[in-house]
C-alpha cells in the first residue's frame, strides 16, 4: 500500500482526486491539506474519503516530513514551488504530481501524457508534470497527424466554469455565464505554449468558457502539406489510439460537451475532410476535472509507483 499525500484538496480537481484513489486498494490517502477547510472531515467534502481522515494546514517544511510515497500538488500555478522546493531539500525521495503548469516547460520533469508521448519515461519518475485540460484534448486532436501539417494547428476550445476554479471570477461566475459565450486570454494562452512545445508545431489557441459546469470540446483546423485520402486521415488516429482504453475514436460522429462530461478519457471524432484533402477538422472532448486533471494524474502518480496504471478509473 502506498501512502499518497493530497496538497490542494478542496477544490473541485481535489475532490476528484479523494474519490479516485479511494478506489484503489494499492494506494491511501495518507494526509489532505487545505487552510480554508483545516479541521475539518474530508469525508465532510468526500464521502469516498478514509475515516477519520481532516484537513490539515501544513507548511511546506511540514509536508516535507510526513512519511509518504508520494504527493500530488494540485494547487493554482506558482503556488507548488515552495512545497517542491521543502521536499526537495528534506525529502527527495518522495514522488510528486503537479497538476499546475510550473514545471510543464521544464526538462527536469517528465510531461505525464502516457497515451501520446510514452510511458517509459513516466515508469518510476519523482517528478511529473500533470499536462493541463485544454493542452490534453488539443494534443489529442493534433497529435497523429502533426508531421503532415503545413502551418500552425488552429485550436478552439470551449470549457465549463469548473475549469476556472473555485475563486469567485467572471469566468466562474453563472451570472455572467449565462446566455453567454466568454472568450479569454486571446493571445498567450499558457496551453497555447505548452501545446506548441510538446507537440514540436506552432498552435494558435482560442479559450473560451461557457455556463455548463465541466467538460471540454476542442475544434481542430488542420491544414496539410500533401492531400490525405478520408480513409489515410482516419487510420492515423486509429494507429496512435487504437490500444488505448481512455481514448476513443469516434468516426461518424462530432463529439459534443456530454460525450466527454463525467467520462475517465477522451473522445475523437468529426474527421471532416475538404475536397482537395488538404485541410481537415477534428474535434475532442474530455472532462476538464477527470482526464483533463485528476484521472491523468492518477495515471502517472500510478506509473510512477510501478503500480497499474488502470484499475479504478473506469
Amino acid at each position: 500500500m502506498k501512502k499518497i499525500g493530497l496538497i490542494g484538496a478542496r477544490g473541485h480537481t481535489g475532490r476528484e482526486l479523494i474519490r479516485l484513489l479511494a478506489a484503489r486498494e494499492d494506494m491511501a490517502l495518507s494526509f489532505a491539506v487545505s487552510r480554508a477547510l483545516a479541521g475539518e472531515a474530508v469525508r465532510d467534502l468526500a464521502p469516498e474519503a478514509p475515516e477519520g481522515l481532516m484537513f490539515e494546514a501544513l507548511s511546506p517544511s511540514e509536508v516535507a516530513a510526513r512519511d509518504v510515497d508520494a504527493i500530488i500538488l494540485a494547487m493554482p500555478n506558482g503556488a507548488a514551488r515552495d512545497y517542491v522546493s521543502a521536499i526537495e531539500a528534506q525529502a527527495p525521495h518522495i514522488h510528486l504530481v503537479d497538476l499546475s503548469a510550473d514545471y510543464r516547460f521544464d526538462d527536469r520533469w517528465v510531461y505525464g501524457l502516457p497515451e501520446l508521448y510514452g510511458r517509459e519515461a513516466i515508469l518510476g519518475a519523482q517528478r511529473i508534470s500533470n499536462p493541463g485540460c485544454y493542452a490534453t484534448a488539443g494534443q489529442v486532436c493534433v497529435y497523429p497527424v502533426r508531421d503532415l501539417l503545413s502551418g500552425p494547428a488552429h485550436l478552439f476550445g470551449v470549457s465549463g466554469y469548473s475549469g476556472a476554479g473555485t475563486t469567485p471570477s467572471r469566468k466562474n461566475d453563472p451570472e455572467a455565464l449565462a446566455d453567454n459565450l466568454m472568450p479569454y486570454a486571446l493571445l498567450g494562452h499558457i496551453h497555447e505554449g505548452e501545446m506548441s512545445r510538446h507537440l514540436g508545431v506552432d498552435v494558435r489557441f482560442s479559450p473560451h468558457v461557457a455556463a455548463f459546469f465541466r467538460g471540454i470540446t476542442m475544434t481542430a483546423q488542420l491544414e496539410f502539406k500533401a492531400a490525405l485520402t478520408q480513409e489515410d486521415l482516419l487510420a492515423r488516429y486509429q494507429a496512435a489510439y487504437g490500444e488505448e482504453a481512455l481514448i476513443e475514436i469516434l468516426p461518424d460522429q462530432i463529439p459534443e460537451i456530454r460525450d466527454g462530461a463525467f467520462r475517465p478519457g477522451v473522445v475523437v471524432g468529426g474527421f471532416a475532410l475538404s475536397k482537395d484533402g488538404r485541410r481537415a477538422v477534428v474535434v475532442s472532448a474530455l472532462d476538464n476535472l477527470l482526464k483533463g486533471a485528476a484521472v491523468q494524474a492518477v495515471q502517472n502518480l500510478a506509473l510512477s509507483l510501478n503500480l497499474p496504471e488502470q484499475t479504478g478509473l473506469s
